[in-house]
């Protein structure tokens, strides 16, 4: 392992250097050394590359290094070498290497130090990883080698070099590589027993199923144009399906919880059968890791990655009421799942393999299909390979933001003489603040403007050079650095995450240019987490006067720039994080509102470029924009209060002759509120911000509510997050409606339902919550008056000098009578 420029060989030239896109990445120990083994994707072939020239490392201080041999040699623990090096810690402390041949030695040292108190730096980075990071070596990697003849199967197709060398393609030199896929998914028995694998690639389009030979003619009497390959049992199955691996040899493989599912129990199943489970493209097993504290799993394929869809479109920050893959499909797609009865899936499922399986392989592989289409509907594999490309991070990594910053920073870091600090070593005396929120001024609108500070964090950074290393240089001269937060100075020359943000930055304007949504996306994630990383206990590199010098500037800002609207005599109503809404005045056209939203965002720009330079001679990176125009704006009050909300607004905005209503935080966008409250609210606000009469609609929905005509808006869906036993203390409705469902389904015979996890749908009834499918009692339709109907009308009908009360006593009076 070396660790400045000149140490790594950079490969200026490689004999018959040729390029790929990396799809795993492995380290192992092999006849007493470390190898690394990078599987890449090229234009024309997978090749599979060896490096065996490697060691583990990490890094103790000199002062320490007596104590650290003495320690290893007692234990026996082997060590290749240990010698100082032009590195240093942030506390100044020279520092020496620890070099390991293996990566047995490399984990027994580090726990036998640890357990004398020697720390250790950088100790948790495999040495694949920091092959690929030293080298600044992302996704796309330029490679040259010795080719060896492999005894392959004619089926197997994939080319091995050794005494591989690597470097880090240029932008400019990248090739489009097409990485191939197959949506994978199964069917089962409730107790795991499989029915049939769907398998969806471009090329093919099958379902392998179970059957026998009467049911085999059975089913052929049935025309259809699905390609049912038959299995006399479920060991053939297994079989078969790693055959149809060979066979089609995809790249990755997709699916709806894939890996904790599908992947997981094809791998009991092999297991139970005495099969290997070789889906690996050298033919060997796949490595599992699970993380203990959440149960997710984690699979390593050879050659191969699976991408979870659901993990996916979380790490692409989209949301849902609901990830099943029948409501993602029908949000993004207006499809859903080929299944009739819904409550009652799984026995439908079961009763189509044992007397209608073509039908079940039609279902079968529509999910596949469904699972493709949100793929290439959202880009997400286009986001993922972009995502490794900018950051390093394996293709199959979701979340991971941590990992990013540091596959970025590391390198840089090392080249300026610095170690990385371990987890805990910066100051801990303080915590710094979130974003700032404004109290709000609460009323009923008309003519809101919005000014955003575009990326607000990352501008911060750049613009005051906000920087872990640059903190800790800066303090040595503070009389020339950049002041911040907290005692934080930064050096106004070394520092690396204001340059990554810019250059992020750059790349994201040529996707906007570009129309590229997948890169634009990636990039707007990557970089709005560098504060979150540094302001996160869980990152080497936290210190909260790197993160307080973020937060509390972002403070300041807001204020002044309230400030600077206020004196120019406009109403400031509110303000949150980085957002500002101003009162353009009841009487302003909606033309006249959006000349002074473009005025009032060129007149703050300048006075922050004004400021910045003058209080500390540095550049402002500060770009505030008009956004949004409300013709109509409600900041309604905290419920039985005359205080303002935070984070709660509506808003209506006129796009010529479209209108479209915007709510934040208000029922509209809760997920725990019934579809009868949101259908009221959107048409309520609607006529409120019309100036339509509201007292004739509202009287309809309570008369049709009570008359059961609503009864179909009246369901609750929550998550059941706990398995029911695990329900003690606190038991809320939705608890309670799936105990008393699953004590039904248990006295009729039928599997329970709700016991591990998973959503549920239900009533309120004159006997409390009950769940869909189990109501045995009324409804209560004063509950949802009262808890649904009148407290989303009472949060904007004072403003219009009424309530819902006063609109419905009357009625109510004569329902009475």
């Amino acid at each position: 392992m070396q660790l400045s420029p000149d140490q790594i060989p950079e490969l200026a030239q490689l004999p018959d250097a040729t390029s790929g896109f990396l799809l795993t990445r492995s380290a192992s120990d092999r006849n007493n050394h470390i190898e690394i083994t990078l599987w890449l994707k090229m234009p024309q072939a997978v090749v599979q590359l060896i490096i065996d020239n490697e060691r583990a490392v990490f890094f103790v201080e000199v002062s320490d290094v007596n104590h650290a041999r003495s320690v290893l040699a007692k234990q026996g623990i082997a060590v290749d070498e240990i010698k100082p090096v032009a590195l240093k810690a942030f506390n100044q402390a020279a520092v020496a290497a620890v070099y390991f041949l293996t990566l047995r030695g490399f984990y027994q040292a580090r726990e036998a130090l640890k357990q004398q108190g020697i720390k250790c730096y950088e100790d948790d980075i495999r040495p694949d990883d920091r092959f690929l990071m030293e080298r600044f070596i992302t996704a796309d990697i330029t490679f040259g080698g010795k080719e060896v003849n492999l005894n392959l199967a004619d089926n197997q197709h994939y080319r091995r070099f050794e005494q591989v060398k690597c470097k880090r393609i240029d932008k400019a030199q990248q090739t489009d590589i097409e990485l191939s896929t197959v949506s994978l998914d199964i069917e089962c028995s409730m107790s795991g027993e499989l029915y049939s694998i769907g398998l969806y690639s471009e090329q093919c389009q099958q379902v392998l199923m179970i059957a026998n030979e009467q049911e085999i003619a059975r089913e052929q009497v049935t025309q259809s144009d699905i390609d049912i390959i038959w299995q006399a049992d479920e060991r053939q199955l297994l079989v078969s399906l790693l055959a149809w691996f060979t066979q089609h040899d995809p790249d990755i493989i997709i699916g709806w919880n894939v890996i904790n599912f599908d992947f997981d129990l094809l791998q009991k199943r092999y297991n139970l059968h005495g099969l290997k489970f070789a889906i690996g493209r050298d033919g060997k097993v796949p490595y599992w890791r699970k993380n203990q504290a959440s149960d997710q799993q984690f699979i390593e394929i050879n050659g191969r990655v699976v991408l979870d869809g659901i993990d996916l479109l979380k790490t692409a920050t989209y949301n849902f009421p609901s990830f099943s893959l029948d409501n993602v499909a029908n949000t993004l797609l207006g499809i859903g799942k080929k299944v009739d009865d819904v409550d009652n899936r799984l026995q439908e499922i079961t009763d189509n393999f044992h007397h209608n399986k073509t039908a079940l392989a039609i279902y079968n592989l529509e999910d596949c299909r469904l699972v493709r289409l949100i793929f290439k509907h959202t880009q997400l594999l286009e986001f993922a390979m972009l995502r490794a490309q900018l950051t390093g991070l394996s293709i199959d990594r979701f979340g991971g933001s941590v990992a990013a910053f540091t596959n970025l920073y590391l390198p840089k870091l090392h080249r300026s003489g610095y170690v990385a600090p371990n987890m805990g070593d910066g100051d801990q005396g303080f915590e710094s603040p979130g974003g700032f929120v404004m109290d709000s001024t609460p009323g009923l609108y008309q003519n809101v403007l919005v000014l955003d500070f575009k990326s607000l964090y990352p501008s911060i950074i750049r613009s005051f050079n906000i920087d872990p290393m640059g903190l800790i240089e800066g303090l040595k001269s503070p009389e020339k650095a950049i002041e911040g937060f907290d005692g934080a100075y930064f050096s106004r020359e070394q520092h690396f995450l204001p340059g990554i943000i810019t250059e992020l930055w750059k790349e994201r304007d040529i996707a906007k240019k570009d129309k590229n949504a997948a890169l634009s996306q990636a990039i707007k994630i990557i970089m709005n987490s560098f504060y979150g990383v540094l302001g996160s206990t869980g990152c080497r590199f936290f210190d909260p006067r790197l993160s307080g010098s973020i937060t509390k500037r972002s403070h300041s800002i807001l204020k002044t720039t309230k400030a600077w609207i206020e004196a120019k005599g406009y109403q400031v109503i509110y303000g949150d994080t980085d957002s500002i809404f101003v009162h353009a005045g009841d009487d302003q056209s909606a033309e006249n509102s959006r000349a002074l939203g473009k005025t009032l965002q060129d007149y703050i720009n300048q006075k922050w470029q004004k400021l910045l330079k003058e209080q500390f001679n540095i550049v402002s990176e500060l770009d505030i924009e008009f956004e949004t125009h409300f013709s109509k704006f409600l900041m309604p009050t905290i419920r039985g209060q005359d205080i303002g909300t935070k984070k709660r607004y509506a808003g209506l905005v006129q796009n010529g002759d479209e209108q479209e209503l915007i709510f934040k935080g208000l029922e509209s966008v809760r997920t725990d509120w019934t579809e009868l409250a949101k259908q009221f609210q959107r048409t309520l606000y609607m006529k409120v911000f019309n100036d339509e009469p509201v007292a004739d609609y509202i009287k309809e929905m309570v008369a049709n509510t009570l008359a059961g005509k609503h009864d179909d808006l009246l369901y609750y869906r929550k998550r059941l997050r706990r398995k029911l036993e695990l329900y003690v203390k606190n038991v809320p409705p939705h608890v309670r409606a799936a105990r008393l469902a699953d004590e039904i389904y248990q006295q009729q015979g039928k599997p329970l339902k709700y016991q591990n996890k998973g959503w549920i749908e239900y009533v309120m009834t004159t006997n409390g919550p009950q769940a869909r499918g189990c109501q045995s009692a009324a409804l209560d339709y004063q509950f949802y008056i009262d808890r649904q109907l009148l407290s989303v009308a009472d949060a904007i009908l004072p403003f219009i000098n009424t309530s819902f009360d006063e609109i419905t006593n009357s009625q109510m009076n004569l329902f009475e009578r």
